[in-house]
């Protein structure tokens, strides 16, 4: 297993991987793949099971569904580092023909993408599907999904959340990016959510609050529980309480780098703050 320090230094190299493919191609969106940066890091370099020799059944691995597509920028970093394709592809970020598309597709076959997202809602729905499908199988495996705070506010959501209590789909885990922003402001501002909680609950979910959602030490142990409680007859859901850009401070506490690109100057700042560990493509 990776140590705390490894695990941070794979971050602080996928924060500069980040702003340097959206500064590129003056597109993209950094503040929410910023945010789940950690989450990403520790579920691909120490959580999941999985094999980079990459095929779309996936059987006797876990499997990851990325729901809210348009934080591809952290998704691909996080393959590409944990040795799904090459380091140097994501050069390719956003150029015509490329196999990195501003949200993932999954027509290039590109390793480790296994749904097309972005039009926001469907993740879950995807998720479940394949742990119904592993259960059907024998497979023990686990699936895991990853879901904007403002993606709740899509029906879909809580139809496939009604669905996977009511069908006891518990090898099971959606984590969401509780950072209570979304493209045009807060959660609260746009839709307020309420009590997420009690609202996963009241469908028949166990939830678990990481409160620290960009530390990794907290990370690991709120991914551990959540493991541990799989097999009991119940979805699990963890809120994953982040923060909107984290580890830039420019981008922190405020939802305007949802969608929008570094400038020359403030790229430099970004990269000041976060010094190479892992070595840049």
């Amino acid at each position: 297993m990776p140590t705390t320090q490894q695990l941070q230094d794979f971050a602080q190299q996928v924060r500069r991987d980040i702003v340097r493919m959206v500064h590129a191609v003056k597109s993209g969106h950094p503040g929410g793949s910023l945010g789940c940066n950690e989450f990403l890091t520790v579920l691909y370099q120490e959580v999941m099971e999985y094999s980079t020799e990459f095929d779309m059944d996936g059987k006797n691995e876990d499997l990851f569904f990325l729901s809210n597509g348009h934080i591809s920028p952290v998704f691909y970093s996080v393959l590409a580092r944990s040795g799904f394709f090459p380091v140097e592809e994501l050069a390719t970020f956003r150029l015509l023909n490329t196999r990195l598309q501003g949200h993932p597709t999954t027509h290039d076959k590109l390793p480790g993408v296994r749904m097309a997202s972005g039009s926001l809602g469907q993740g879950m729905s995807n998720a479940i599907g394949a742990a119904e499908a592993k259960k059907l199988n024998g497979d023990d495996k686990l699936v895991y999904s990853l879901h904007g705070d403002g993606e709740l506010q899509e029906g879909q959501i809580w139809e496939a959340a009604m669905y996977a209590a009511g069908k006891n789909i518990d090898n099971y885990i959606a984590t969401i990016d509780y950072n209570g922003q979304q493209i045009d402001g807060s959660t609260n501002d746009v839709l307020p959510m309420g009590d997420l909680k009690a609202k996963f609950e009241a469908f028949g979910w166990t939830v678990l609050d990481v409160e620290k959602g960009n530390d990794i030490d907290s990370i690991k142990a709120g991914l551990a529980e959540a493991k541990a409680l799989t097999g009991k007859g119940k979805p699990v859901c963890v809120l994953l309480h982040t923060e909107m850009g984290n580890g830039i401070d420019f981008m922190m506490y405020t939802h305007a780098w949802h969608g929008k690109p570094p400038s020359d100057e403030q790229l430099a700042e970004a990269l000041r703050q976060n010094p190479e560990t892992l070595g840049d493509y």
